[in-house]
C-alpha cells in the first residue's frame, strides 16, 4: 500500500479548499446542516488558538483528517490532546488513513510530551467503537459528555 503523506494543516493553506469540500461530505454523511464552503473556508482561516488539524493528503485531494486541541490538566495533572473529528472520504475507507491519521496524532502527542488522547464516539455507531478499540482506546463508562450551546450558552453568558 502506498503511504499518503499526513501533515499538520498551516494557516493561509492552498488545502483550504480541499477540506472545506471533505467537510461539506462530512456534514451530509452525519446528516446535519452545513454552512456554504465560503464560511467553512472563513473559518479555517480563522481557526482559534490550539485547534489544530492534520490531513491526509494526495494529489491536492484532502482524503482524510483529524481535528484537535491540547488540552490540560487531565488525570495527574497532565496535558493532552481532545480530537475533536476524525473523517476519511467514503471514496477513501478501508485504505487505512484512519489509522494512519491517528497514528500521526498519537506521535505527535508523544514529540510533545502529551498524556493521552481523549474522543467522544456515539455510543450506536459499532464500526467506530470497534475501530477505536481496535487502535487500543478504552471505553470510559463512568464519564458523561456535556455540551452547552445556542440559547442554553446564551442565558448563561448572559
Amino acid at each position: 500500500m502506498q503511504v499518503t503523506p499526513i501533515r499538520l494543516l498551516q494557516t493561509n493553506n492552498a488545502a483550504f479548499l480541499a477540506l472545506a469540500t471533505l467537510m461539506e461530505e462530512m456534514q451530509a454523511h452525519y446528516r446535519v446542516a452545513c454552512p456554504p464552503r465560503a464560511e467553512i473556508v472563513a473559518g479555517l482561516e480563522a481557526m482559534p488558538p490550539g485547534a489544530e488539524i492534520l490531513v491526509a493528503e494526495e494529489h491536492r485531494s484532502v482524503l482524510g483528517f483529524a481535528a484537535f486541541s491540547a488540552i490540560y490538566p487531565g488525570p495527574g495533572l497532565k496535558p493532552g490532546i481532545f480530537l475533536k473529528e476524525l473523517y476519511v472520504g467514503g471514496s477513501q475507507r478501508g485504505r487505512g488513513l484512519g489509522r494512519a491519521l491517528m497514528q500521526k496524532l498519537a506521535s505527535l502527542a508523544r514529540e510533545r510530551g502529551l498524556a493521552r488522547i481523549d474522543w467522544t464516539v456515539e455510543a450506536e455507531n459499532t464500526r467506530l467503537l470497534s475501530f477505536y478499540e481496535e487502535l487500543g482506546g478504552t471505553r470510559k463508562t463512568d464519564k458523561l459528555f456535556f455540551r452547552l450551546d445556542g440559547d442554553a450558552l446564551a442565558r448563561l453568558a448572559g
